[in-house]
């Protein structure tokens, strides 16, 4: 492998056949056919046999194939060993509903993580790259060896690269190094020390490489390697090791599993052994093991119903694709999810920490005033130490939004920025740096060098000697300080954007570039006032987050007087009193700042360590925190928070990578929309697992009634078809409930609520057993219809019509339930219900209603689900049907009363 770092800039270009402007399109098009994608190994994806063995490895699927496995030992017993292929019914049943759950799984996962993959590229790294000697955006995958990337602070590293230009760049490079103080990068070949046989990678600093960040500067490089050819590729292995990321919904469904599962065996235990002992105490021969193997199946029998009846089979499933809709959901709605993780923690959160410019604004400045003795000279500083672009065709400037109006605004007075940059070539350049505010480019100008400083006008005035006045450098006065000050609040009063300039002649070449070198000693040349003007959306958006209990917060570099006068505009602060500076937190220790953090809502002329205090602070309150970010500084306090936020369009690839999501949009407005399908996602699947879970709670009552009173009401073929299709259906259309109106009304739940938190579990286990009720009063009915009397019902006689009647009952009750659920404290009959209607709902109704009545009437399938065609009549359908209506208005009432109990008003 070469060693490009002791090879000097136009060697290395040879040696990967490229040059200064890049390669062509043609050039680039082979290399990437011939070398592949600048990516690293991946993780190995599991294959469709572990994947499968994964999904019947559940708990409660374990459960179910041991369930079918002694139900077929039961039934070769029961045949004196010469059973039919019709005795293996509920065998092959059970077995049938594990095969359709899996596949249902798997089919579900693929789609989940094909949805996730794409997502992923619709955020994947992008890069600069020089092709056919013009700048374009590449995704940084398509990157080839010989590629000119220009890079600039925030930009992530696509590749190994040797540096072609350097202007005061600096990169992190901990991943490979591990050292966090960024490396001052330089052209110059390295040189090898006496005692060493390489340059350690360390001190390669003409090399940028994959995995490291460009954090001040800017400069361009010629790409060396690519994909696992690069120095990150080398440790690729360590790196593919990853783990598939779960949410805490679906951590608690896993708990739930073990949970359930666990119910499930110790009633099991409690039924045969109840079986058992009354076998043997009303026995007149409790020895004989012919009547304890005969009761012992029985028994065995009847503990499978219950395992069947007690398992949601279909739950996982739905839960996974309620997940997967939702994210693609929020993707339609601007807002890309990076981590499943987010979906969740949306729905609770208290505190929304945002940006101003770009997010609440429209980041479109245009500057409206100015304070100056010289408009032409401000507007060719502002133009020069800028790095937009405009040649004379273009209608508007391209760059970072600041810098194009000033560029824009030059242009207006017929100072045109291309010229400039002919006439006037950077020679050199301090960077904009957040901390000092201040941004300054070294030119040559004939045989003079002149430097052109922007900025925060109160620090750069403060770094002036001089003023220009009338042609001519003055030495500045404390009084022209104080006039340009107060110029400056009242721009700010009005919510402009101030920037001041200033210039400073050099008769020879500085020593250095650095800031401390050339910021000192300039001439003030005057101040300009740009505006950015609110986005119309965000008005209504901080509305929503107060009404829905959340507090926006905002968070800027500008000047305070701007910030306050947005700040009252959008509705997050009413009072001067709360807003505060930056500066004024570095007074605060840690345990001051609890208290005082909860008193303002804006934060001007922040630098990046204070967003990180706001949000860990607020987080300490306990309070689930968003933050909002752009540069590359943005990244700690990204990570800081609970949702990482970045911005798809201004955002570097520092942030992006390291936010939970991103913002297509770069619109607050989207953050709310965000939020609501956060918490709509999250009451979707909680509507789905009350549901699920009170519907077979209400089996597991029937069924442990039934084994202890003597009565067969259902087998295990009725409970897997209620389970499976009459539970998974609606179900499934359920988690397509769109947001009730009253939902962003709502205070945030908290990060603890758990699945049977406000209220949740008291309503499964009343309407579970309402459920119960009415099912075994169907089977009660059937029996006195089929016998005229109930004196037998305990006697261990079947009777099909009885069942019949209870598994019709079971399943149009569970429909209504399902219906009920659309809303769970709110009611069904509202306006609101009827104007949002779920026809996904509706036609699961319709489906589900359709196959039941198939299984009853069609004669295959009357024999598998016991119904006897002679003695069920239409009088049973509908009084089957009649029963199950009864949940709607009693569910109605117990709603209502949950509503009065906790004070909250019924949705209309």
């Amino acid at each position: 492998m070469s060693k490009f770092y002791m090879e000097g800039a136009e060697e290395v270009l040879r040696e990967v056949e490229s040059n200064p402007e890049g390669l062509t399109t043609q050039q680039a098009e082979e290399r990437l056919a011939k070398n592949g994608k600048n990516k690293l190994k991946e993780p190995e994806k599991e294959s469709l046999g572990r994947k499968f063995l994964n999904s019947i490895a559940d708990p409660m699927i374990i459960m179910l194939i041991a369930a079918a496995a002694i139900q077929a030992v039961v039934t070769v017993l029961e045949n004196a060993g010469k059973p039919s292929f019709g005795d293996f019914a509920d065998v092959v049943v059970i077995l049938v509903v594990v095969i359709i759950n899996t596949i249902m799984s798997l089919v579900q996962e693929s789609k989940a993580e094909a949805a996730m993959e794409a997502l992923m590229q619709m955020t994947a790294a992008t890069s600069k790259v020089l092709r056919d000697g013009k700048q374009v955006v590449l995704k940084s995958e398509d990157i080839v060896v010989g590629d000119v990337v220009v890079f600039e602070a925030g930009d992530a590293v696509p590749a190994d690269c040797r540096i072609l230009e350097s202007y005061s760049m600096k990169a992190e490079e901990a991943a490979l190094t591990g050292e966090s103080v960024p490396v001052s990068k330089v052209i110059d070949v390295m040189m090898l020390k006496e005692d060493r046989e390489d340059v350690p990678l360390g001190d390669r600093k003409n090399m940028l490489y994959s995995g490291s960040t460009v954090v001040y500067g800017r400069g361009s490089a010629v790409v060396t390697a690519t994909g696992m050819d690069t120095e990150m590729g080398r440790i690729a292995e360590a790196l593919t090791e990853a783990e598939k990321e779960q949410t805490p919904m679906q951590k608690k469904m896993a708990e739930l599993s073990k949970f359930l599962t666990k119910l499930v065996l110790g009633i099991c235990v409690v039924v045969f052994a109840v079986g058992l002992i009354e076998a043997v105490v009303l026995s007149r021969d409790p020895f004989s093991w012919k009547l304890l193997g005969s009761a012992g199946l029985k028994t065995f029998i009847a503990a499978i119903a219950l395992a069947v009846a007690a398992i949601p089979e279909g739950l996982p499933a739905v839960v996974t694709i309620i997940l997967s809709i939702g994210v693609t959901a929020m993707s339609k709605r601007q807002a890309l999810i990076r981590k499943l993780t987010a979906v969740e923690t949306l729905g609770c959160t208290q505190i929304i920490c945002s940006d101003k410019t770009g997010t609440l604004t429209q980041n479109r400045m245009t500057v409206v005033d100015s304070f100056t003795d010289d408009p032409l000279l401000l507007a060719k500083a502002m133009a020069c130490c800028s790095d937009a672009k405009r040649s004379l065709g273009m209608h508007e400037a391209t760059g970072e939004p600041t810098e194009a109006a000033l560029v824009n605004h030059a242009h207006d007075l017929k100072i045109y920025k291309d010229e400039l940059d002919e006439k006037f070539p950077r020679v050199g350049e301090a960077p904009f740096d957040s901390m000092r505010k201040m941004m300054s480019t070294v030119h040559q100008e004939g045989d003079r060098i002149y430097q052109y400083t922007k900025g925060a006008t109160e620090i750069v005035l403060d770094r002036c000697d001089f003023v220009w006045r009338d042609g001519k450098a003055i030495p500045i006065t404390e009084e022209y300080k104080k006039q340009v000050r107060q110029i400056c609040k009242q721009f700010a009063d009005r919510a402009l954007r101030v920037l001041g300039a200033a210039y400073k002649p050099h008769f020879t070449m500085p020593p250095d570039f650095e800031a401390e070198t050339l910021e000192q000693g300039m001439v003030f040349i005057g101040c300009l006032g740009m505006i950015d003007p609110c986005r119309p959306e965000v008005y209504e958006a901080i509305e929503e987050c107060r009404q829905a209990g959340i507090r926006p917060v905002m968070i800027t570099g500008d000047h305070k007087d701007t910030a306050v006068a947005i700040g009252r505009d959008l509705g997050i602060i009413t009072d001067e009193s709360q807003a505060i500076e930056g500066a004024q937190l570095d007074k605060f220790s840690d345990e001051e700042l609890l208290t005082e953090v909860p008193k303002y809502s804006v934060y001007a002329r922040v630098q990046p360590e204070h967003k990180v205090r706001i949000v860990k602070t607020w987080r300490a309150l306990g309070m689930v925190t968003a933050m909002t970010g752009d540069g590359v500084n943005d990244a700690p306090s990204i990570k800081a928070a609970d949702i990482g936020i970045g911005m798809g369009i201004t955002g570097t690839d520092v942030t992006k990578g390291a936010a939970d999501m991103v913002l297509a949009d770069d619109n607050f407005a989207t953050i709310v929309n965000a939020v609501e399908e956060g918490r709509k996602i999250y009451e979707n699947v909680c509507k789905v697992i009350q549901f699920q879970l009170s519907t077979n709670m209400s089996e597991v009552i029937v069924m442990f009634l039934s084994t202890l009173l003597h009565f067969t009401i259902l087998t295990p073929v009725h409970l897997l078809w209620i389970n499976m299709v009459t539970d998974s259906l609606p179900g499934l259309a359920l988690g397509m409930e769109k947001a009730e109106g009253n939902l962003m009304r709502q205070k945030p739940r908290a990060s603890t609520d758990g699945i049977f938190s406000g209220g949740a579990g008291i309503d499964m286990v009343w309407q579970g057993i309402y459920l119960a009720a009415i099912e075994l009063g169907a089977y009660f009915i059937g029996y006195y219809l089929e016998f005229g009397s109930l004196s037998g019902v305990f006697s261990g006689a079947i009777c099909v019509n009885a069942m019949a009647m209870a598994f019709l009952t079971m399943n149009f009750a569970e429909m209504m339930c399902a219906v009920n659920m659309r809303s769970r404290k709110g009611s069904i009959l509202s306006k609101e219900m009827f104007k949002n209607m779920n026809w996904w709902l509706f036609g699961a109704f319709f489906v589900t209603t359709l196959m039941t009545l198939l299984a009853v009437y069609l004669p295959g399938l009357q024999q598998v689900f016991d119904i006897d065609p002679g003695t069920f009549q239409t009088k049973e359908l509908f009084i089957s049907i009649g029963l199950a209506l009864t949940t709607i208005p009693v569910f109605e009432i117990g709603k209502a009363i949950h509503r009065s109990a906790r004070g909250e008003q019924k949705v209309e």
